[in-house]
Order: structure tokens, then C-alpha cells, then sequence
């Protein structure tokens, strides 16, 4: 049962590490953009849905939390893009409500760990947690606002952007950082080559966050310009 899983799991993630990629470089709104978009969502839920079981076989709780955020990343931004403006549903009220749970067991954790009241996953440092934890709050304070004030136009872009990078980020995280010890040769673990293809996923949402926020910006002013002509 854990074999084939574990195919799945790695197989899926290999799939979505490439799909991801490939949707952020194609122009956004274009056919390919969208078709490796799709790959992407499958391949990432696919991936995140084989990572649950594997973690409760092997005892890996912090690794259940993150297939479930993973889970939560990538739902959540498709919905986003498949949506009109300012729609939402119930199914918003549980992404918040995980987010948000997630989000406060996580600091819980990392506080456990660094007062030494609960010893550490080998490997998991209480840093990530804090890191994780806050990103998770930053989620479902997105989705509360949606929520109750609707998400449109530059917001919903911005939103269906950072979660789709975030979700890519947990991916090449665990591959390249993760899963290094078992695929990589040792003296490529031991060099700082693997980080780059691990945080490039960040580099680029924050690279399509002030680019989309900077082009609404500069057409807004551009309109403004125009009508003061």
C-alpha cells in the first residue's frame, strides 16, 4: 500500500513542480497559461491528497498539516480563478476555519518546542513553523475578507497568484530540500545549488505580486491622466 503511494506521491509532485513552473512563465490569460494551470491543480492535489496517508503510515503529523495546507493553497486559488467577481460560498467558511487552525496550531507548536514543553519533529525546526503558521493566518484573514467584502478585479488576480506559488513553493520545497538525501548525489546536498530551485517559487510570487499591482497601478493613473485632458 505504501509503495504505490509513495510512486503516486513523488510522480505527481515531479508533474506539478514542471506544470507550475511552465504557468508561470507562459503570458497570463493565454490557452498554454491556462492548460498548464490544470495540469498544475491535479497534479499538486494528486500529490498533497497520496502525501496525507503516507505521513499518518509513517507517524509525520507535520507533514499531514501540510498536505492539508497544500490541499487548502491550491483549491482555493483555482476556485478563485474559476469564479466571478466578489462570488463566494460555504465552501470559503471551511477554507477559513482550516486555514485559521492550521495557522494557530502551528504557532502553538513552535511556541511548545521553544519553551521545551514538546520535543521537535527530527528535521522540522520551531522557524518553519512560525513561518507557516503566520502564512496560514495571512490566508484565512484573506479569506475572512472575501468573504464579507468580496474579492475583484487587481484582489482576485493577486489572490489566485500567491496561493497558486505558494502551493508550487511547498512543492519544490519538499522536493529539492526534502527528498534531497534520497535523489540527489551528496556533494550537491552539501552546496547551496539546491536552495535556488527551492525559493525560486517565492521569487516569483513576489516578482507577479508587484507586477500586477504596480500595472493596475500605473493604469489607474494613466485613466486618471486622461480624463484630467
Amino acid at each position: 500500500m505504501r509503495l504505490p503511494l509513495l510512486i503516486l506521491h513523488i510522480s505527481a509532485g515531479i508533474i506539478g513542480i514542471l506544470s507550475g513552473t511552465a504557468a508561470m512563465i507562459y503570458r497570463k490569460g493565454s490557452r498554454r497559461h491556462a492548460q498548464s494551470g490544470n495540469v498544475f491543480v491535479i497534479a499538486m492535489m494528486t500529490m498533497a491528497a497520496s502525501a496525507i496517508p503516507l505521513a499518518i503510515m509513517k507517524h509525520q503529523p507535520n507533514n499531514v498539516g501540510g498536505g492539508i495546507l497544500t490541499l487548502y493553497m491550491i483549491s482555493t486559488a483555482w476556485l478563485t480563478a474559476r469564479r466571478r467577481n466578489s462570488e463566494s460560498n460555504i465552501f470559503d467558511w471551511v477554507g477559513f476555519l482550516v486555514a485559521f487552525a492550521i495557522g494557530v496550531l502551528s504557532l502553538a507548536h513552535a511556541y511548545a518546542v521553544i519553551t521545551g514543553k514538546m520535543a521537535t519533529e527530527a528535521g522540522v525546526l520551531p522557524g518553519m513553523d512560525i513561518f507557516m503558521g503566520s502564512i496560514m493566518l495571512l490566508a484565512a484573514a484573506g479569506d475572512l475578507r472575501m468573504i464579507l467584502r468580496g474579492v475583484s478585479g487587481v484582489q482576485r488576480i493577486s489572490r489566485h497568484l500567491w496561493r497558486m506559488c505558494f502551493g508550487l513553493f511547498i512543492a519544490s520545497g519538499s522536493f529539492f530540500l526534502g527528498q534531497g538525501t534520497k535523489v540527489f548525489p551528496l556533494w550537491l546536498q552539501q552546496s547551496s545549488v539546491l536552495m535556488i530551485p527551492a525559493i525560486l517559487p517565492l521569487v516569483m510570487l513576489i516578482f507577479w505580486m508587484v507586477r500586477v499591482r504596480f500595472a493596475s497601478a500605473y493604469k489607474r493613473i494613466q485613466v486618471l491622466s486622461g480624463s484630467n485632458l
